[in-house]
Order: C-alpha cells, then structure tokens, then sequence
C-alpha cells in the first residue's frame, strides 16, 4: 500500500496542510502513523474522507456533525433514515437562519431608507437606534 505525506495528501485533496492538521486534532482524521524519518503516512483512502468532510462543511454542517456523519458512514449497521435526519435538522436550522436573516435586512432596510436626507449625525436615525440598543 502506497502511503501519501501530509504534502501530498493536502494537494490530492484540495486543502492546505493546516487543514489536514486541524482535522487530526478534531479526530476527524485518525493520526497516522510516522515513517521512521518522522513523516506522516497517509493511506490513500484519506483523500476520499478529507473530501467528505469538505462537503460536509460546504452544506452547513459543523465539524460535530460532520464526525457524527463520519460515524454514521462506517458504522455496519448504519441506517440512511438516520443521515436523513441529520439533513431535515440541518434543513430546520438552515430555515430558521434565513427567517433570522430576512428579520435583520428588513430591520436594516427601514432605518437605512430613514437616514434618506439627513444632513447632521445627530439626526441619523440608524445611528441614533445603534445607540439606544448598546
């Protein structure tokens, strides 16, 4: 089996090498174990899970989650209804972020569209509404 260095492995995968190192201390990637020079050797199959987890992230889900993915995809008796479910919670919190997101663009919007001709900062409803909120 041919073993890749921590080098390699960052550039088949598409990541730096702090990446790589970060997902170690995560315990999202295993430790490797070390050629007698000190270099790390990767399997070949790192590559595949490095990519998993970079999708994982792209799609919203935290390293928490993506270690439970992780688990869900090795485990034998895994089950799809429970990856599913990993999905519709991520999907609920995703929902609840955007509705939190359009509240504050609207919010911003109005107090924008008020400072419309406001000559002095006195008078500057955003300002003066950033102020009584502190």
């Amino acid at each position: 089996m041919q073993t890749l260095t921590t080098g390699r492995l960052a550039k088949r995968a598409g990541v730096n090498i702090e990446t790589i190192r970060y997902y170690e201390r995560k315990g999202l990637l295993p430790v490797p174990p070390r050629r007698e020079s000190g270099y790390r050797q990767y399997p070949p199959e790192a590559v595949q899970r490095i990519r998993f987890i970079k999708r994982a992230q792209e799609l919203g889900f935290s390293l928490r989650e993506i270690a439970e993915l992780l688990d869900l995809r090795v485990a034998e008796h895994r089950s799809c209804d429970e990856v599913r479910q990993q999905a519709e919670a991520k999907i609920q919190h995703i929902e609840e972020k955007i509705r939190d997101l359009q509240r504050v663009l609207s919010a911003l919007r109005q107090l924008s569209a008020s400072c419309s001709n406001t000559e002095s900062q006195e008078e500057c409803p955003l300002l003066a509404y950033l102020e009584e909120a502190s």
